[in-house]
């Protein structure tokens, strides 16, 4: 389970159950800070229809981008 601690900008989405149009599997999504969702064990990314939902956290596994990767990531963004 991610720890609401640390401070996530990416996630790797290893269960997209329920949520076939939404999420993913195996695609780095961006993380929005949101402690109240965290302390509930949920976590807010940036899903397939480019808005910020919640979702179990779960679902996701933390991952540390290459320095060029993420500023790549924040252009597209």
């Amino acid at each position: 389970m991610i720890n609401p601690d640390d401070l996530i900008r990416y996630v790797v989405c290893i269960d997209n159950s329920g949520y076939p149009a939404s999420l993913e599997r195996h695609k780095i999504y961006r993380v929005l800070p949101d402690e109240e969702a965290a302390s509930d064990g949920d976590i807010r990314v940036i899903d397939e229809s480019g808005e910020d939902y919640l979702y179990s956290a779960d679902r996701f596994v933390p991952i540390e981008l290459p320095s060029a990767v993420e500023k790549s990531f924040e252009i597209a963004a």
